[in-house]
C-alpha cells in the first residue's frame, strides 16, 4: 500500500439506499487508489466478487485477515501468524512493540490504532499519543477516528498515511470525504 489514504470497507456502515459498490465507485472517482477489503464475515467467493468490483473501479485491493484471489496483498490482525503464501502483507498494530514485531517479521506496512476516538469501534482505545507515530520502523497508516479534520495531524505526527473506514463508509457524500482526505494527507 503505497498511497497516503487507504479506505477500509464495512458494508454494515453504509447508509440505507446506498451499497458498498456505490461507495467504492464514488471513492475511486474522487481519486482513491487503494482499498482494504474487510467484509471478513462473508464467504471467500463473496469477498472475491467485492474485490472484482473494486478492481473494475480502478482500485488496488488488499484483503483483510486472509488472502482473496486477485488482491495485491493481505492485512493481518495483530496476533496473526505470517501468511502461508508469498505476498505483500501488513499487520494491525496497537503499540510500538507490535510495530517492531511487524517490521522484524517482514511486514511491508502496518496500521497503528486507535489514532483518535472512533465511532466504528466504540470503547477501542484510548487514543494513542502523537508520539506513538514518530519514527516508525516501517510505513504506518494511522487508523481509528481519522477524518479530513485530523488526517494532516496524523501525517505530521509521523504516519506514512491514513487508513479510514467510518468517515467514508457512513458519509452522505463519500467522494467529497475521500477528496478531502487525499488533500489533507498528502
Amino acid at each position: 500500500m503505497s498511497r497516503r489514504v487507504v479506505v477500509l470497507t464495512d458494508r454494515h456502515q453504509v447508509p440505507e439506499g446506498r451499497s458498498l459498490r456505490d461507495v467504492l465507485a464514488a471513492s475511486a472517482d474522487a481519486g482513491l487508489t487503494t482499498v482494504l477489503l474487510r467484509e471478513v464475515d462473508l464467504p471467500d467467493d463473496e469477498r472475491a466478487k467485492v474485490a472484482d468490483h473494486a478492481r473494475t473501479c480502478g482500485l488496488e485491493v488488499v484483503a483483510a485477515h486472509r488472502p482473496v484471489p486477485g488482491c495485491s496483498g493481505v492485512h493481518l490482525p495483530a496476533a496473526a501468524s505470517l501468511p502461508a503464501v508469498a505476498t505483500r502483507w501488513g499487520r494491525s498494530c496497537h503499540d510500538r512493540a507490535d510495530l517492531l514485531r511487524a517490521a522484524a517479521d517482514g511486514a511491508w506496512w502496518a496500521t497503528l490504532s486507535p489514532y483518535a476516538t472512533t465511532a466504528s469501534k466504540p470503547g477501542h482505545g484510548p487514543p494513542l499519543p502523537a508520539a506513538a507515530f514518530a519514527q516508525p520502523p516501517l510505513p504506518v497508516f494511522a487508523l481509528g477516528g481519522i477524518t479530513p479534520a485530523n488526517a494532516a495531524a496524523a501525517r505530521e505526527a509521523g504516519a506514512w498515511g491514513v487508513a479510514v473506514m467510518g468517515a467514508v463508509m457512513r458519509a452522505a457524500d463519500p467522494a467529497a470525504v475521500v477528496a478531502a482526505l487525499l488533500e489533507a494527507a498528502r
